[in-house]
């Protein structure tokens, strides 16, 4: 009976589907919003950085899910997906590392399961299922 749950590339296929896919609503998002860029890119320039950077979140929340849904090039997927979240997190979520929200869970809960998901997918691949198993 149990043996019938142990399905890798089932597995895989769930994990492809709902990082690449949650991540994707945010970039979505963003594109329907382009006062998110503006917003971004005055984040960045606080850090001396140029503001043009904040179009590089397409890639984090746009290419990189999609190439992650489809199963294409899933560990570098995984990898922009992952460098995308710390960059969020350093750019406007450092004071929320050692906090709760009102329900007792770690206030960058989203960014954790975002962060350790893609993380996965750097390791796990994308399995049978998929466009480019690998």
């Amino acid at each position: 009976m149990l043996n019938a749950l142990h399905n890798d590339p089932l597995g895989k296929l769930l994990l492809r589907l709902a990082v690449g896919g949650l991540i994707l609503f945010h970039g979505i998002s963003k594109l329907l919003n382009p006062g998110s860029f503006d917003w971004i890119g005055g984040l960045l320039e606080g850090y001396g950085l140029p503001a043009v950077l904040a179009y590089g979140v397409l890639i984090g929340e746009v290419v990189a899910p999609v190439m992650a849904i489809l199963g294409w090039q899933t560990r570098l997927a995984g990898l922009l997906m992952a460098g995308n979240m710390l960059v969020a997190v350093l750019l406007a979520h450092t004071g929320e590392l050692f906090m709760l929200n009102d329900s007792g869970g770690w206030q960058l809960e989203l960014q954790g399961m975002f962060f350790a998901g893609a993380l996965a997918l750097v390791f796990l691949g994308s399995g049978r299922m998929a466009l480019r198993p690998d």
